[in-house]
């Protein structure tokens, strides 16, 4: 397993309220925003959307389209206002909530879906210039390279003039609109409130609904802004009102200005309508540039918030890299310029289109889902100062979802598979973080509720081994560990337990020793919990653990320890056992062979292995709980290839044939794959026959005498030691009084 590895983090310098070149509500969030919700659809589109729906069926439309982004826009303020919100916006936000691997899946996308959103803004502006001059002849490959090399050296030169150009580009959009509002009808019409022409209802709702998507240009510029706590929530807020109600307004001039078969035909139907023609050419271009920059300025951030917390490859950290006082990205910068002039020269991005929409949606998706969490869990760490009840969150996360299938099922789910990809790709890279995410919020919550809905009672029904290991040092007695392991596939609980001498550790000497075998057991790909205890001798601490280990219901219902060699402790070793036989616990002790050749762990993935189980007291007790240890262990993957060997020794040859029938349907009744052996003592001692028939096998289950009468325990124990003296790995099993494993079988 590999090692966690740790990427420095290389956090820039936060912004503070006097740095003098940062960006402020307007310029910074209000700007981008609206000029990326006020984009081509609304002046190539709008028509369009109207001409099909009539005037009711786009109102509808819009008012449904952006209560979604709104509901989004909550989250956002929500997130912002809780904490300083740094380089990456979105992706920052997410994986501060999410986690790094949540926070990568999702923002790895998302950068690509800026970067190459750049060319496809640039091929749209291109080839509305091709149109509006057609008798030029112009390349549309090469104005679109043009254009994208000079919002790249805007972007590069400087964030703050990249800005500044779009306040240029925001006063033709308003010159457009104006010169539209004051324009004239181009034939004579009567509204129609509600037609459904050429496309349902939701095929317009799905080309409308990219034109308010443009919430993340302000939030991609946090890491440059004077104050992102205050700034965030008030031009996010303020540019989805404004676009808003100029969605609202425009149908009401589009249809009392053309009929639906105009509006439908002809995309720039509004230069028709305008006052001055050409101020909706203006505005067009102008939208395509405003968004090209929009995303050429937030792309690069994104990158460097990745590279910095080491989600990329270590050989791209330079582009965590910052220049200048702004810390801006100009190497990220350089790379998404790459990538968009590549983009440019394949041309046609018809193919990826919808499935880069889906990314933006997917990041709005999870926005929504990290403030619906954090809002629900409520945890003290989360004060938000602009608060947003988490089921307005949990509304606007299921309505992303819901219009990505709307829009395309399935580019929804080709982003669905990247994105899983992706966050299964840096979770096993182990990425250790400084710091929380809402994931332990969850855990801890959902422990809460399974804790107190579990009944107290034992549940048969869905009964399985929960182990406390007497190991020691785990790396003395590994094997008792492997064995927990392989019987409970990662779907029981272990507990890895030691008890330490009093004195020898101090309560935080104890946590240290803890986490450090906790690291160890990682590494080694178990996963356990850890508990140590003091206490004067190690037969005291164990049943002093049993006693008190646990939380509710939730306690090891089998105690899993080695066998002892030595005999000066062998009362209180036989003792304890009996004690925790009282305790209602099953006891499990594995004796090992040391000088066996094997190992059965390594061996039993190369042969056909085998698991002897001796058949002594009937189903009842000790007989169940081994049947049901050996079936586990033979399902494990590592075992598989193995058998089950059910042994019964009787006294009588005349019992043989009686004694096979009962045990084949035995084996047949329980639906367990067992080999059933009937031996014959022919006046051998049991001992001669364990040593003869099992000593080929990789596995030897033994069932214990119970420890009533603890007198006879001790010698009773010490005759299974003898019997099993220079036999394989042998388990002896005691199972718990007053519980019925027969039901766990299943056996009628």
């Amino acid at each position: 397993m590999k090692l966690p590895f740790r990427f420095p983090l290389l956090t820039p310098k936060p912004p503070t309220e006097n740095t003098p070149s940062g960006l402020g509500t307007f310029g910074g969030v209000y700007t981008p925003s609206i000029l990326t919700i006020l984009g081509v659809i609304m002046y190539l589109r709008f028509g369009w959307v109207v001409g099909n729906a009539g005037l009711i069926g786009t109102i509808l439309i819009v008012v449904l389209a952006n209560s979604i982004t709104f509901l989004t826009a909550l989250s956002v303020c929500a997130i912002a206002t809780d904490r300083v919100v740094r380089t990456g916006g979105a992706y920052y936000m997410i994986s501060r909530s999410l986690g790094i691997e949540t926070g990568g899946a999702v923002g790895i996308p998302l950068y690509f879906a800026q970067a190459l959103s750049v060319a496809l803004y640039t091929i749209g502006f291109a080839e509305s210039l091709v149109t509006a001059f057609p008798d030029l002849n112009l390349n549309q490959i090469y104005i679109a390279l043009i254009v994208t090399v000079g919002v790249g050296i805007l972007a590069f030169t400087s964030a703050d003039i990249a800005i500044k150009a779009q306040y240029f580009i925001m006063a033709a959009i308003a010159l457009s609109l104006l010169s539209f509002f004051f324009g004239h009808s181009v034939e004579e019409t009567q509204v129609e409130l509600w037609v459904m022409n050429k496309e349902s209802f939701w095929a317009v709702f799905a080309v409308f609904f990219p034109a308010v998507t443009g919430i993340m240009a302000g939030v991609n510029m946090s890491g440059d802004l004077r104050d992102p706590i205050k700034a965030l929530p008030i031009g996010t807020l303020a540019a989805v009102g404004t676009g808003f109600l100029i969605y609202l307004i425009l149908p009401l001039f589009l249809a009392m200005r053309a009929n639906s078969t105009t509006l439908i035909d002809e995309p720039l139907i509004m230069q028709r309508m305008a006052l001055w023609g050409p101020a909706i050419s203006l505005g067009v271009w102008g939208a395509t540039l405003s968004s090209a920059i929009g995303s050429i300025l937030g792309a690069p951030r994104i990158l460097q918030a990745l590279a910095r917390d080491g989600i990329l490859p270590p050989w791209m950290r330079f582009l965590g890299q910052g220049s200048g006082a702004n810390d801006e990205p100009k190497n990220g910068t350089l790379v998404t310029l790459v990538v968009a002039i590549a983009a440019v020269c394949i041309g046609d991005l018809n193919l990826i289109a919808p499935v880069l929409t889906m990314f933006f949606l997917t990041t709005y998706l999870v926005l929504n889902i990290s403030a619906g969490l954090e809002g629900l869990l409520n945890s003290p760490s989360f004060r938000p100062s602009f608060k947003v009840h988490w089921a307005l969150s949990w509304l606007g996360a299921a309505g992303c979802l819901g219009v990505m299938f709307l829009i395309d099922a399935l580019a929804t789910c080709v982003a669905g598979i990247v994105v899983i990809a992706i966050y299964f790709w840096v979770r096993q890279r182990e990425l250790l973080v400084t710091w929380g995410d809402v994931r332990r919020g969850i855990w801890m919550a959902i422990l809460r509720m399974a804790i107190l809905q579990t009944d107290h009672t034992d549940d048969t029904k869905n009964w399985r081994p929960q182990f406390l290991v007497l190991s020691g040092a785990p790396t003395k007695r590994w094997p008792l560990i492997q064995l927990a392991q392989a019987l409970t596939h990662n779907r029981g609980l272990i507990t890895v337990s030691s008890v330490l001498p009093v004195g020898s550790r101090d309560i935080a000497g104890q946590a240290v020793l803890e986490k450090r075998i906790r690291d160890y057991l990682q590494r080694r790909g178990v996963e356990a919990l850890v508990r140590l205890i003091t206490a004067p001798d190690p037969f005291d601490g164990a049943e002093r653990l049993v006693e008190t280990y646990g939380l509710g219901s939730i306690v090891p219902n089998t105690i899993l320890l080695g066998d002892s060699q030595q005999s000066t402790h062998r009362d209180r070793y036989c003792q304890m056992i009996a004690n925790l036989y009282k305790a209602q616990r099953s006891v499990i002790v594995l004796r090992e062979n040391p000088d066996l050749l094997y190992d059965p762990w390594h061996e039993s993935k190369n042969r056909r292995c085998r698991i002897d189980v001796w058949w002594g007291g009937g189903i009842q007790g000790n007989g169940s709980l081994m049947l049901i240890l050996a079936y586990l262990l033979h399902s494990n993957p590592q075992w598989q290839k193995g058998e089950i060997h059910l042994k019964l020794v009787v006294m009588d040859e005349t019992g043989v044939h009686e004694a096979q029938q009962n045990l084949d349907k035995l084996v047949q009744d329980l639906r367990i794959d067992a080999v059933s052996e009937v031996i014959l003592s022919d006046g051998r001692t049991f001992a001669t026959i364990l040593k003869q028939s099992s000593q080929g096998a990789d596995f030897i289950f033994l069932g214990m005498p119970s420890p009533h009468d603890e007198r006879l325990f001790v010698p009773n124990y010490e005759r299974l030691q003898q019997w099993t003296q220079d036999l394989p790995t042998t388990v002896f099993v005691l199972a718990a009084p007053e519980f019925n494993f027969q039901e766990v079988l299943g056996e009628n």
